[in-house]
């Protein structure tokens, strides 16, 4: 089992490590919020829940969810809309793929393609998101599927630090962070 060193706080990081369902909720999550806080949100919501698991998650009463991700510490800045969608996640989750979200790159031994088409059709999840995680899987989970790397582009690059795939420890999540603030100045200047 990988150890993740994501959030900085090892009981957020131990349960991205260990539940395929939290890391994936840390990714839908992670939009318009710092990355830390993002992936820290998984443990929020296990502990105000009393557990994670996406048929519990996914019968969860909007208002219900909506409280629990405005206890203070927010689990998010959008707790409405970002809510709503981890309860849409999780009930894709539950419905499509029997509660297991690691099922999502294993059922049927898919390949990169497949895995990025079935990550891309999940809530929440556009192309680049999508990408992103496939990335981290094959990065830090070890994924095996063939042309993991071909899909998840530029993401999968060796030696870059372009997103969450690649933070192992505090440096490279500076590396990271340095990334992202330069391609946001660029994105300005156009």
């Amino acid at each position: 089992m990988p150890q993740l060193h994501i959030t900085g706080d090892d009981a957020a990081d131990q349960l991205l490590s260990s539940d395929p369902l939290a890391l994936l909720t840390g990714m839908l999550l992670d939009q318009q919020v710092a990355m830390e806080t993002a992936f820290a949100g998984p443990l929020k919501i296990q502990q105000r829940l009393g557990g994670f698991d996406a048929s519990h998650i996914a019968g969860e009463s909007p208002e219900r969810l909506t409280e629990v991700f405005r206890e203070t510490p927010a689990v998010h800045r959008y707790p409405g809309s970002m809510a709503e969608r981890l309860r849409s996640l999780c009930a894709e989750v539950d419905e499509k793929w029997g509660g297991d979200a690691s099922a999502i790159w294993t059922d049927g031994d898919p390949d990169g393609a497949e895995i990025l088409r079935r990550l891309k059709a999940l809530p929440g999840f556009g192309e680049q998101k999508a990408k992103i995680f496939l990335a981290l899987l094959g990065k830090q989970y070890d994924l095996k599927a063939e042309g993991w790397q071909r899909a998840s582009e530029p993401y999968s690059e060796t030696g870059s630090f372009r997103s969450v795939a690649d933070i192992v420890d505090p440096e490279s999540l500076a590396k990271v962070r340095e990334f992202k603030k330069a391609a946001k100045a660029a994105a300005k200047k156009k």
